[in-house]
């Protein structure tokens, strides 16, 4: 219906150069387009009077029984309102479609999302789970759009975090504390790596005197020791402490519902970076021993690309990362998840990518999100009170089981499942539903509430619609046209909107707009409810009835899976 109302506008106005949506109030029509504005301005009149022109013309054009009635609203815009029968066909399509909402826009494209990035020695925190949840949702989107998407994850296997973490283990083998075995659980072994860590942080980052004076060096000898692979022991202790993050990282990601497909490391890259920057001198300057980007001249700032030992920097690395990313899959498009701290600095390589490999620049974006923080907590992996992903879950779970209580009808298994799958999805909504690059603080109560703008109050509206299937059995010889009262026709309408919603979501690379139409779909879904009996009218009413539950789910369904967040059948 969608693409059919827009083809006979762009028809009619002779361009494609204009924008159709849905209003944001019902009372102004179920879609607007702006598209008076362009012909105005082509045509050298008023948008208003481009207006009045083009309804004329599209009321001519349209196919019979399609458009109730068209109203033109200053400054120009032109709303549409589409006819019972059109609607009442639609829903005939969409009930038929089992991909419903797929399309095929990306189709024969390569879409890579890099996110998540979680460094060895270092715990999986709250910032990775926003990363995760935002980059998993954006590779949903894009397959949902027909693109072959490649999930990237790129962690910092080397650098000072690394030589800190090495520099703790050591310490602390020393003063007696157990090295974990190979029979003890991941759990063991990432505390110890944590507790490490945090100790050689706070030791290199010490002001107050009280801390070995040559325990920096030592810590920027293990640094250099890393890089080299000279000295064995040190050796040992890196090969050990990285195979069990990432074998703990993999547990995370497999609770999350993200399977990553290339797994990129700063270790692996840093040499590419190096040559590039060593092969584009005219570009850079050096300072000091090092070799910098002078920033200034572009309005940004100078960064550090080469330090003064030779070694890559951070940034020199994601030179190295970046050329190889389209070497290996050639991309149409990279979408890389960073948290906001960063955004300058992205700035900055973005800048030196488009001096150096402008067609790679063109064709990557960086998507920034805020800070995910508990109600008057703060983190710190340096003090090493890290809040985790998985104590964060944890924590949910122990609210839903405080207000859920016993089920009897629910095995113990099965309510652990579904407690979790409420739990990360309470989580995720509140991520998604926010705007890009806005802080969050997780609000257990709102997050949690099955009557507001959260997870499980879209698990529930599944839930409810799920229940009403099953006592109803088989759905067959459906008449549409028996779906005519407002409720009806309204929860149609907006079941007609999903696959809009979603290409909106992709071009602004943004998942809130998915989160926001969820919570309309399910309030929606609640009104219609409301308002008509479906298991108890007569029975051909009772079918088409059935048929727009039936959508109405397996929309919501969808929608959810793109967000990362399962349904559940129980709650």
């Amino acid at each position: 219906m969608f693409e059919v109302l827009r083809d006979l506008i762009a028809q009619a106005s002779g361009t494609d150069s204009f924008q159709l949506g849905v209003p944001e109030f019902e009372k102004l029509g179920h879609f607007m387009t702006n598209v008076a504005f362009a012909v105005g301005n082509r045509d050298k009149i008023g948008p208003m009077e481009a207006a009045r022109r083009l309804e004329k013309e599209i009321l001519t054009r349209s196919p019979k029984n399609f458009i109730d009635r068209i109203d033109v609203a200053a400054p120009g815009f032109i709303n549409f309102w589409l006819t019972p029968q059109a609607i009442q066909t639609e829903l005939s399509f969409i009930f038929k479609d089992k991909q419903y909402g797929l399309g095929k826009s990306w189709k024969g494209k390569r879409v890579m999302i890099e996110f998540t990035d979680p460094n060895p020695f270092k715990l999986f925190h709250i910032g990775h789970l926003m990363s995760n949840t935002i980059g998993e949702s954006f590779a949903r989107l894009f397959e949902a759009a027909g693109a072959k998407v490649i999930r990237a994850n790129y962690q910092g296997d080397v650098g000072l975090h690394v030589a800190k973490a090495i520099w703790g283990m050591r310490q602390m083998i020393e003063r007696g504390d157990k090295m974990p075995s190979a029979g003890d659980s991941l759990v063991t072994k990432v505390d110890f790596l944590g507790r490490a860590y945090a100790l050689g942080a706070s030791v290199y980052e010490d002001q107050s005197g009280s801390a070995r004076p040559e325990a920096k060096e030592e810590i920027l000898a293990i640094n250099e020791k890393v890089y080299s692979r000279r000295d064995k022991s040190i050796n040992q202790l890196y090969d050990i402490g990285r195979k069990w993050s990432l074998a703990y990282f993999e547990t995370v990601y497999k609770k999350l519902g993200t399977k990553f497909n290339h797994y990129f490391f700063e270790s692996k890259v840093g040499r590419d970076g190096l040559k590039l920057v060593m092969a584009h001198q005219d570009i850079f300057e050096e300072s000091q021993g090092a070799i910098v980007f002078p920033g200034e001249k572009y309005g940004l700032h100078t960064r550090v690309f080469v330090n003064s030992k030779g070694l890559p920097t951070y940034e020199a690395k994601e030179l190295g990362l970046n050329k190889r990313k389209f070497e290996l899959y050639k991309l149409d498009l990279s979408a890389i998840v960073t948290a906001n701290e960063i955004n300058d600095y992205f700035k900055v390589l973005l800048k030196v990518m488009s001096l150096i490999m402008p067609e790679v620049a063109r064709k990557t974006r960086h998507v920034s999100h805020g800070f995910l923080r508990l109600p008057g907590g703060k983190m710190s992996s340096r003090t090493g009170s890290v809040i985790t992903a998985e104590s964060l879950i944890e924590q949910v779970k122990e609210k839903i089981r405080e207000r859920v209580g016993r089920n009897g009808d629910i095995s113990g298994k099965d309510k652990e499942v579904i407690t979790e799958a409420i739990a990360i999805g309470a989580i995720k909504c509140s991520i998604l539903r926010q705007s890009p690059g806005q802080d969050i603080i997780f609000d257990f109560e709102r997050s949690l509430s099955l009557e507001g703008d959260s997870g499980p109050y879209l698990q529930y509206a599944f839930v409810r619609a799920l229940n009403i299937l099953n006592k109803a059995g088989r759905i067959s010889k459906v008449n549409y046209e028996l779906l005519d009262s407002g409720e009806e026709l309204a929860l149609i309408m907006k079941l007609i909107e999903f696959p809009t919603v979603i290409k909106t979501c992709i071009d602004s690379l943004a998942s809130n707009g998915l989160v926001t139409y969820l919570y309309d779909l399910a309030k929606t879904m609640n009104r219609f409810y409301d308002a008509k009996n479906v298991l108890k009218a007569e029975d051909k009413v009772r079918r088409a009835r059935l048929a727009l539950v039936f959508a109405a789910a397996r929309t919501l369904k969808t929608g959810l899976g793109l967000l990362g967040i399962n349904t559940v059948e129980h709650m």
